[in-house]
């Protein structure tokens, strides 16, 4: 073990036993429960048997995009790694074993050699490619990126990068600004080749009719956004008093706060949620259930897509596009600038602008995605021995 690799694994220690008191509460919340125990204490959470490609991946979003990529790899046995407990049951549903990431110093011990280890976007953790590149596994940094606006605290930091970066034998970037990024903070083998959830199969699990309405879905919100979106929707129904609202939280252990926010917010619609009622005659539905979104999309008119009202970086907007949903978006895209050059017709404004873009959106053309991707070179590198 080199001294930097020394000095490292004892800081995350440190840094475990002060954080222990939190994480043992945090490990009692439901939205944790399983994943904390797993990823710091590693229960549950056993070293990969022998595979081929382990996938690192951090949340729900991530660990759809290497569905393609994975039918692509065929026979090739998968392993995969996520963060979040949305992310862990997307992985489920592939062929392959699936874990939490267990926390940096536990590494040490969990890691075996896989030949390949692909990151997805911005999972730089440190000990994870250091110790995959030292047991001999190819290291590749997959759909990465580093924002406009994240950038100056890497290069503030460029010294440590560089040194993380150098443990990658390739890294796949999602543009030519993020290949630039990535060089100035040292890395070497970095070329483009798009963001690969362009390549996406973006299809319904199950059809519901469309009402004879116009349908707005607030998809992906976060805490902060659901108070202005549902009255932005307010203001619209003086225009439009036929139009339905469905809001569908980002995050399942706030479905009942948001819940309690509509009624308080808006006393005087009907109000449901959509586990007691799912026919559409309500103003407003609160979407208390996951996996839902694109069979919402393929009946809606109109989607606020979340995650940019307040600066959480937006969400992926392929999936409304796709549908040809008009959407409606806030500033705060900084995470989702590539995939949102590709899409057309697309409303950026602040919380206080959202009554105004659903009126303007009825005279929008839907939106659409006029970009696509070929893996085939990546399932090449990936398929190759060396």
């Amino acid at each position: 073990m080199k001294v930097f690799d020394l000095f490292y694994t004892l800081l995350a220690v440190i840094l475990f036993i002060a954080a222990f008191p939190f994480l043992l509460l945090l490990s009692f919340k439901k939205k944790y429960r399983h994943s904390i125990p797993a990823r710091f204490f590693l229960w549950k959470n056993p070293s990969f048997k022998p595979h081929d490609i382990w996938f690192h991946v951090c949340s729900l979003g991530e660990a759809k995009a290497i569905a393609p990529l994975i039918e692509l790899l065929g026979d090739a046995k998968i392993a995969i790694t996520t963060i979040t407990h949305t992310g862990y049951e997307a992985a489920s549903k592939y062929s392959g074993q699936v874990r939490y990431l267990p926390y940096e110093f536990w590494l040490w011990v969990w890691v075996r050699t896989p030949k390949i280890v692909v990151v997805l976007e911005a999972e730089f953790w440190y000990l994870l490619f250091r110790i995959a590149h030292a047991r001999g596994s190819r290291v590749v940094a997959l759909n990465a990126r580093i924002s406009e606006r994240s950038f100056p605290k890497y290069y503030r930091m460029r010294w440590f990068y560089k040194r993380l970066l150098s443990q990658c034998d390739r890294i796949f970037c999602q543009s030519t600004e993020d290949m630039v990024r990535f060089i100035a903070l040292g890395a070497t083998n970095v070329e483009v080749l798009g963001n690969i959830k362009l390549a996406q199969k973006i299809v319904v699990t199950k059809e519901y009719p469309k009402p004879a309405c116009t349908l707005i879905v607030a998809a992906s919100t976060h805490e902060g956004e659901e108070e202005p979106i549902v009255n932005g929707f307010l203001a619209y129904k003086e225009v439009n008093p036929d139009a339905k609202l469905l809001v569908v939280p980002r995050h399942p252990e706030r479905f009942e706060k948001v819940f309690g926010l509509i009624q308080k917010t808006a006393p005087h619609m009907s109000c449901v949620r959509w586990s007691d009622s799912q026919k559409f005659q309500s103003d407003i539905t609160l979407v208390d259930a996951m996996g839902e979104l694109n069979n919402l999309y393929a009946i809606s008119d109109v989607a606020i897509l979340g995650g940019a009202f307040a600066p959480i970086g937006g969400h992926n907007p392929l999936e409304p596009a796709t549908f040809g949903c008009k959407i409606i978006t806030g500033e705060h895209i900084f995470s989702q600038r590539e995939l949102l050059k590709y899409v057309h017709h697309v409303q950026f404004v602040a919380p206080e602008g959202i009554a105004k873009a659903l009126t303007d959106a009825q005279a929008l053309p839907p939106s659409r995605v006029d970009e696509t991707i070929n893996l085939n070179r990546l399932v090449d590198y990936l398929k190759t021995e060396n």
